[in-house]
Parts: structure tokens; sequence; C-alpha cells
């Protein structure tokens, strides 16, 4: 059994998707058509590709369309378990820590609208060789699909401001990462942001970076989910 089969993805599915209105009125941005396919069925194949097993569903909105459309898991290979928000939503911090249980004690983390394509078994080595207990995949950015927020100088990650963030940051949080679940000792089912937990994880020097040189996809805005749509259907570029 590869390391990858044993270790669950933790996917963030559960936010309003308000860029994608008025489709996320009806559907959560999960399901939304992608290449002719909800795009959560894109995310699984990919992962299932790379020996993933196990995932994490962190769901909020309209989540209940989720469950309905992909149940258990094994039609597509593999075990999905969802971890619902509740009538709060807890942003991306507190569905972490409500999933926790069902996560286990090493997750990676994937944004639930994020397809990328990297090598997630470099990744996961690459984590265990730093011995910390958290990691951030990051790419080249220069602003150039969004803000850059992150300063990596010689395969360290030395800054991360989401919020704030400064000229000399050139890399931007890529969507993926690796986390110990006692990172979130002592945090409650509460919202607040991850990114918070990442800044202070930098700040610690208890951040792992991975560089990734491959694009990512996603589809949070109309013109991202137009780049995959292309990307996926090469068809439609003709």
């Amino acid at each position: 059994m590869s390391a990858l089969e044993q270790i669950p993805v933790v996917i963030l599915a559960g936010g309003l998707a308000t860029r994608l209105r008025p489709v996320t009125e009806r559907i959560p941005k999960a399901l939304v058509p992608v290449a002719g396919e909800p795009f959560l069925a894109h995310q699984l194949r990919l992962l299932r590709s790379h020996g993933f097993r196990s995932v994490v569903l962190c769901i909020g909105h309209l989540g209940e369309m989720i469950e309905e459309a992909f149940g258990d898991g094994s039609s597509w290979g593999m075990r999905i378990q969802y971890s619902y928000d509740g009538p709060v939503l807890l942003r991306t911090g507190g569905a972490l820590v409500k999933a926790l249980p069902m996560a286990g004690p090493t997750w990676f983390l994937l944004y639930g609208d994020s397809y990328l394509r990297i090598d997630y078994a470099a990744v996961y080595e690459t984590y265990r060789a730093g011995g910390k207990p958290a990691l951030m995949t990051v790419l080249e950015n220069r602003n150039a699909w969004d803000r850059s927020n992150v300063l990596f100088e010689d395969g360290r990650i030395l800054r991360y401001d989401k919020h704030a963030p400064t000229p000399e940051m050139h890399h931007i949080d890529y969507g993926l990462g690796i986390f110990d679940s006692s990172v979130f000792a002592g945090r409650k089912q509460e919202p607040f942001d991850l990114s918070d937990v990442q800044t202070d994880l930098v700040a610690r020097g208890e951040m792992t970076g991975y560089l990734a040189t491959e694009r990512f996809f996603e589809i949070g805005s109309p013109a991202g989910l137009q780049e995959l749509e292309t990307f996926l259907n090469p068809t439609l570029s003709r």
C-alpha cells in the first residue's frame, strides 16, 4: 500500500461561492458543471490517479446535494466522509477543526475550487523530510493569477500574509497543504480563518515549503471556471 492510500485529503467545500452566482444560488460550487461533469468529479478523478483513496469533504451551503450526488465514494473507488458546518458557517479554520476526528493525525488539505496538477507523492516526501507539523505549496506568481502573498527564498517560506501582502512577496499559496492535527490543538469549532493559523506557523518556523511548477486551475471566479473548462475540453478553444 502506498503512503497516499493511507492519508486522507480534506477538501474545503463549504463556501458560498458568491462570485459564481447566480449558478451557486441553486447548487454548491462542488457541483458546478465543468466539461460536462460536476467539478468535484474532476477533483476526485485526479486525486485517485495519484493514489489517494480517502476524502473528507467539509461542506456547508447546499452540502446535502454533494452527499446525494457522490454518496460514500465507492463508485469512484474512494471513501468519502462528510463534515457539515451546521447552522453557522465555520469558515476555513473552524471547518477543519470539526473535521479532525475524520481526518486523523496527518492529512492533505485541498481547496474546494482548486484543480492542481502536481506530484502529490513528492509533496508528501518533502513534508516528511521537513520534520515540521505543516507544509504549504507555493507557486512563483508575481501577481499574475492573483495577488502574491508568500515570501519564499532558498526553499523556505519566510513570511505569509494573505491579508496584507508586501511588494517583496513573489509567490502565492498554491491551494494544497499537509497538516498534523496537533496544529489545531486547543482550537474550538468556531468561525476562524485557516490563513491566520498558517501565518502563525510560518512566523514560528513550523511550516515547510514546496515549490510547485505547474500553474493552478481554479473555479472560484467565472474567468477561472472558463479557463479550466477550456483546459479539460480543448475543443472549446478551436
